[in-house]
């Protein structure tokens, strides 16, 4: 809002000269073109033409210094020109009257005023009737709809009729009626001038109350807060809005004013200091902005140093229109309000056609399309806008082969080719992103289409990747190309640099291409628990080269592809879990079994686990019989990661049913015996040594 002004400023300039220009072409008198031969003479305006005629920089062989040279004499020629005519305003404002009053009938501009007066009121009258014959239709959003969503989605759509409508029957019937009747010519341009300009003061008021809804007009059924397009607070919606009728109606009045003082006889340099007059008016409306803006020092109680740079960039802005370096005073411009003219154009865009009730349209591609293009536009306006101000001409650049010209044309390619790219990404992204919201597992999808969806989970990150890489690389390629810059070299040698980092880092190269071979052979995806020598754990996320696994203690292992090796993948189609138990050697067997039987049946019933559970638990048999007891054998199958929980459960259960039934688990047992046994058992020993001896002898003959 606060750089608006000098945008509207410069516009103005441009205008004004442009109208100059043409009134100052117009047949003359002879006397008059005495006068001119006589005004030659003037050493103010011979060093004016003589800095015109100094050859232009962009001609081959012209150097920097005379470019600057050029500048610097048209500046002060320019400001010398502007001191000139400050001593012939008042002669020539006195001319004016007497224009008017030849013009109009011997009246004044009090004739004026007063037919101008009527003409709003006839415009006002009819507007006024408008809204009577209209009034007893409701509007959408005002309990038609059938809830607050609808309201507001019938209140986005309804919103610009009742605004611009009223407008349109105004402009009709005031301009209609003026130019009905045949007036005189000087009266004919003045009133419609200042028509014009009331116009479009009102036409930007509108939206501005449509977007920032100050009133709270814009407040569905249902709804307790207005619906804003341009999201703010109840302060700073009145402070602006406010702001933006007092900023407007000065503006369009001194545009009005302006655009008729050559028509009123002044000369192109009294027109031009007038301009610049008023625009200290707009730069101190802009400065105030600034400073008592919602949050600023005015409220906030602190000075900050940013308002002080903001104020002194909006002077430099205005020193440089006054110095009519046009095309530093836009590119400042730009500067400092494109960024925020985008995001703001982006969001209305969105906000006018984005369904309100639907949470995932923000992430849709035809969400991305209204807010890319919207910007894309804008940066075109923009550009060609700058192209009009810098008076370059498409055909003459395209013939002209200097420098300027190339690197002029070229940018203007490399914009328009950096928007192309910025849409192709933006709308490949939100595609990538929204097929990823739509890929998330839940369980009420078959182990097919989970599958498939953890594949892209998996693969589509890396593909957007490679995606933004390839884009960028081609955009800049095409950007210097149209630039001038032979790419051919940056092409070949692209390739070489690449060659001998193939060869020079060998591991690197193994990496990616071990992990495009794994994504191809689908050995792990994101989500899957999988094993690799010393590493293990959840895959998070991959990368070109790595994979980053989360362990189950939480650790994150960033894994190289060309280290992984086997890959054990614990998290597919189902997973056998086996366990043992030790019982006593007394234990019945049978009864065990019957046990295990009933145990696998209540883990079927369990309404959590009997989902995970492909078989349950059944007891094999005896596998061994230890130094301490018989080792039985149990298994069962579930789906990867579940077996855990069917594990715990089912030790807790035959703990419980054991104890119940009588069943001991073995333990480690030592006896301890007496003198009296060990000597028997010695006396034995040594028997069993005397008998092994003697068997000995008797093979040995």
């Amino acid at each position: 809002m606060a750089a608006l002004a000098l945008v509207w400023l410069a516009a103005m300039g441009s205008a004004s000269m442009a109208q100059a220009q043409q009134t100052s072409t117009m047949p003359v008198a002879d006397e008059k073109f005495q006068a001119f031969i006589k005004m030659l003479d003037d050493p103010d305006i011979r060093a004016r033409l003589d800095a015109m005629a100094v050859p232009p920089a962009d001609k081959p062989g012209a150097p920097a210094a005379s470019q600057m040279a050029v500048w610097d004499s048209l500046i002060r020629s320019h400001l010398v020109a502007l001191r000139n005519a400050v001593p012939r305003i008042p002669g020539e404002a006195a001319n004016a009257v007497r224009i008017v009053r030849s013009e109009i009938n011997n009246r004044g501009f009090a004739t004026i005023l007063v037919l101008f007066a009527a003409l709003l009121a006839l415009g006002f009258g009819a507007e006024w009737l408008f809204k009577r014959a209209v009034g007893g239709v409701k509007q959408p959003g005002s309990g038609q709809a059938a809830d607050a969503s609808a309201a507001r989605e019938a209140n986005r759509a309804a919103r610009l009729l009742p605004e611009l409508a009223p407008l349109v029957v105004f402009s009709l019937v005031s301009a209609g009626v003026f130019l009905a009747f045949d007036w005189p010519a000087l009266l004919r341009v003045v009133i419609l001038t200042y028509l014009v300009a009331f116009i479009v003061a009102r036409v930007v008021m509108a939206i501005g109350r449509i977007l920032l809804a100050p009133n709270g007009s814009a407040i569905p059924a249902g709804q307790e807060k207005p619906l804003r397009l341009v999201p703010a607070s109840d302060a700073e919606a009145h402070f602006w809005y406010r702001r933006l009728a007092v900023f407007t109606g000065y503006l369009m009045a001194g545009w009005a004013t302006v655009s008729l003082l050559p028509h009123l006889g002044f000369s192109p340099d009294a027109t031009r200091l007038i301009a610049y007059l008023l625009g200290i008016g707009l730069l101190v409306l802009a400065v105030e902005m600034v400073w008592r803006r919602p949050g600023g020092p005015a409220t906030t109680q602190r000075i900050s140093t940013r308002e002080w740079l903001l104020t002194i960039y909006l002077v430099l802005l205005w020193g440089l229109w006054v110095a009519e370096l046009n095309g530093a005073l836009w590119l400042g411009i730009y500067a400092l309000l494109l960024s925020k003219a985008l995001t703001i154009a982006g969001n209305v865009a969105e906000a006018l056609v984005v369904r309100p009730d639907n949470a995932t349209s923000a992430n849709s591609v035809r969400t991305v399309l209204i807010n890319r293009g919207v910007r894309a536009l804008v940066i075109l306006l923009a550009v060609l806008w700058l192209s009009l101000v810098w008076r370059l001409d498409p055909g003459v650049m395209a013939e002209g082969n200097t420098t300027i010209n190339r690197i002029v044309r070229g940018l203007f390619h490399g914009v328009l080719i950096l928007l192309v790219a910025d849409l192709i990404w933006q709308l490949a992204k939100a595609y990538i992103g929204r097929t990823l919201e739509l890929a998330a597992v839940d369980d009420t999808i078959t182990p097919a289409e989970a599958a498939r969806r953890s594949r892209l989970r998996t693969l589509l990150p890396i593909f957007r990747n490679i995606l933004a890489v390839l884009l960028a690389t081609v955009a800049v390629l095409m950007v210097l190309s149209g630039l001038g810059v032979q790419i051919a070299p940056l092409i070949a040698g692209a390739g070489i640099f690449g060659v001998a980092i193939g060869f020079g880092s060998q591991t690197l190269v193994k990496d990616v291409l071990s992990g495009v071979f794994y994504m191809l052979d689908d050995a792990f995806r994101v989500g899957e628990y999988i094993e690799s020598g010393s590493y293990k754990g959840t895959v998070e996320s991959f990368s070109l080269r790595s994979v980053k696994l989360r362990h189950h203690r939480g650790p994150v292992f960033t894994v190289p592809f060309g280290d992984l090796g086997a890959v054990q993948n614990m998290s597919r189609d189902w997973v056998i879990d086996k366990f043992r138990i030790r019982v006593s050697f007394d234990t019945d067997i049978r009864k065990v079994k019957k046990l295990l039987k009933g145990i696998g049946a209540e883990l079927l019933a369990d309404p959590e686990l009997a989902p995970e559970i492909i078989e349950t638990v059944k007891m094999k048999g005896v596998e061994q019989f230890g130094d301490f007891g018989i080792e039985l054998s149990f298994a069962f199958m579930t789906k990867p990661g579940h077996q855990f929980g069917v594990r715990r459960k089912a030790y807790t259960m035959i703990q419980q049913a054991f104890a119940e039934n009588g069943i001991h688990f073995a333990q480690p047992t030592v006896q301890v015996g007496t003198d009296e046994k060990q000597a028997a058992v010695a006396a034995a020993n040594v028997i069993s040594l005397a008998q092994q001896k003697a068997a000995q002898t008797v093979q040995g003959e």
